[in-house]
């Protein structure tokens, strides 16, 4: 096996992605996880996974999920399971630094002595980034497989942006040209992402934060703006907007009363 920068294995194993999908989504209003509201008949996560899969890069993903979904979710993406794709069910915890630990500790599990090692490139990818083209999946993966340690999505920040104290208060603007708005799935050589969820112990929201507290140096590749995070209820709207958009003649169906709006 040969070994690109900084003495990494070069590329000779799967990929695989875990997709954290524990959360209440509590500012979407739907009355359940959000992972499980659908769009377009297809829940967020089942949409998720099959963009994944469908990215032609994707070998295996788990996806963890609150206690009480997993056979739901088992029953939901049983087609996407085959001979060449692993699709794995784990429990989520408490914060989403604790799912993601369980999704990886859940996957290389399925290897039992080989572990890890399987793959050259582990994703951790949003279920609420469901709309994710295949585009920046493949330009994440084929950057690892390239030499990068850790890599990530990224759009430019078209908005000023503005530093404030706890007190409401400006206490500064930042030069948004040195500033970028970070997406998944983000990519990593599997012993620097292990190694950074070893080393983390509290709550984090972006898993290339925790590979940067280690030391390590985290790379960017283009995102796509198809691959925003579905939160409240207008990201929902817009999401049945742009399914509604791929498909002529179609137009989205009003959510019923089931999604309401972000207070």
């Amino acid at each position: 096996m040969g070994h690109g920068p900084d003495g990494h294995p070069a590329p000779t194993g799967r990929v695989a992605a875990v997709v954290p999908a524990a959360g209440s989504g509590l500012r979407l209003g739907a009355g359940l996880p959000k992972a499980f509201v659908e769009l377009h008949g297809r829940t967020m996560l089942e949409r998720a996974v099959a963009g994944l899969l469908d990215s032609g890069t994707v070998d295996d993903v788990v996806v963890v999920v609150p206690s009480d979904r997993v056979r739901e979710a088992e029953s939901m993406l049983a087609r996407l399971r085959n001979d060449d794709h692993l699709v794995v069910v784990a429990t989520g915890g408490a914060e989403r630094t604790d799912s993601v630990r369980n999704g990886l500790a859940a996957l290389t599990a399925t290897h039992g002595d080989a572990g890890a090692a399987v793959y050259d490139v582990l994703l951790v990818h949003d279920a609420a980034r469901c709309l994710t083209p295949a585009a920046p999946t493949r330009r994440v993966v084929e950057a690892v497989r390239s030499g990068e340690v850790a890599v990530v999505p990224v759009l430019p920040v078209v908005d000023t942006v503005k530093q404030v104290d706890d007190d409401g208060y400006v206490v500064g603007t930042p030069d948004r040209s040195g500033l970028r708005a970070v997406q998944t799935p983000q990519g990593f050589a599997p012993d620097v992402l292990l190694a950074a969820y070893d080393a983390a112990g509290d709550i984090a929201t972006d898993d290339a934060g925790l590979v940067e507290r280690i030391g390590q140096r985290v790379a960017t590749v283009e995102g796509d703006a198809l691959a925003f995070k579905i939160t409240t209820a207008t990201d929902h709207a817009r999401a049945l907007t742009e399914l509604a958009g791929s498909r002529p003649g179609s137009a989205p169906p009003v959510p019923a009363g089931r999604i309401q709006e972000d207070p």
